[in-house]
């Protein structure tokens, strides 16, 4: 707990002094200034709701301390950036760890890296998070902490990278469920995504039907919690003047999905997939018992995530303009 006391001795004084900034320069140079005056409000939020969710995260086993530290600024960040940001966050780590936890028992048995609770570190925040918070920040020296609403023909830039982000997490939220909830819930035998041939339960890069749809629906918990937020954020009014808003709902669920997609071909080919005969499972390195299935060992599934997030982020954009109704 000493280490998280010390990241919020640097979070607290951080905040104030952007609140300053933030201040001065309005008061001095008005509507000419880059940075919107951002309440002291949403500065002492921006401190407090992170560390409730890393304590709460420590508590619950959900993250090692490294974890809860880094999760803390990356809640940090995002609630600093934009309210629907952070209640995009708030879903995927809520609905993350309860997912996680699902048929523990059987998970044990599958899964040759499995942690009680999830238990993330660092490493996995940051490959699950980083990219979504690095566009957090472009977003921020964008807006000036305007945070406007989703419209590609007034806020284009603003809209591109809320959309990034949307798309950063939608696609982890929808790895994780795809495959804390296909490994252990149907009775088929997955698929590998490369040629759907048929390959043990825990194989990198194994696709099945029930976990390509739960990897939607990790979407659209995203979708609905940032359009949710929009709502509460934006009144009546604002949101008349705008493109309706109810499709980052939509978009949110594909990126799931193809978020999946792309974390299951990436898993068939550059993460290493093997049988083991002596421990009768999948597992994630080669050795003398065991046979290959599938994949290079390249990168491993931290990796693996960090790249499919990324390419997902830069592709969900693109799709949203091109299909975002006027």
């Amino acid at each position: 707990m000493m280490l998280l006391a010390a990241a919020v001795s640097v979070i607290v004084p951080l905040s104030l002094f952007i609140w300053a900034v933030t201040l001065f320069m309005h008061t001095y140079l008005g509507q000419d200034a880059p940075l919107y005056p951002i309440s002291p409000w949403r500065c002492l939020l921006s401190v407090v709701a992170p560390l409730y969710l890393a304590i709460h995260g420590l508590r619950r086993n959900s993250v090692t301390m490294s974890g809860a530290i880094t999760g803390y600024i990356v809640g940090f960040v995002m609630l600093l950036s934009s309210y629907s940001f952070f209640a995009a966050l708030v879903a995927f780590f809520y609905a993350g760890s309860k997912v996680t936890k699902l048929k523990a028992e059987k998970k044990k048995q599958i899964e040759h890296d499995y942690k009680e609770g999830g238990q993330r570190n660092w490493v996995q925040v940051v490959c699950n998070g980083g990219i979504a918070t690095s566009l957090s920040i472009l977003y921020m020296v964008d807006t000036g902490f305007m945070d406007p609403p989703l419209d590609f023909g007034h806020y284009y830039d603003a809209t591109w990278m809320a959309m990034a982000v949307v798309g950063a997490i939608s696609c982890c939220c929808g790895d994780t469920f795809a495959s804390e909830v296909g490994t252990v819930l149907g009775s088929e035998q997955p698929r590998l995504v490369t040629t759907w041939s048929k390959v043990p339960v825990g194989t990198n890069g194994a696709v099945s039907l029930i976990g390509l749809a739960a990897s939607a629906f990790g979407g659209f918990i995203i979708g609905l919690a940032y359009y949710i937020s929009l709502l509460l954020t934006y009144d009546g009014t604002v949101l008349q003047s705008v493109p309706p808003q109810w499709p980052v709902v939509l978009f949110a669920t594909l990126a799931g999905f193809l978020g999946s997609l792309i974390d299951s071909l990436l898993g068939a080919t550059v993460q290493y997939s093997a049988f083991c005969s002596e421990e009768k499972r999948i597992v994630h390195m080669p050795s003398t018992t065991t046979k290959h299935i599938a994949g290079w060992p390249i990168l491993d599934n931290d990796g693996v995530n960090m790249f499919s997030s990324l390419l997902t982020a830069l592709l969900m954009p693109r799709i949203s303009f091109a299909l975002w109704p006027l």
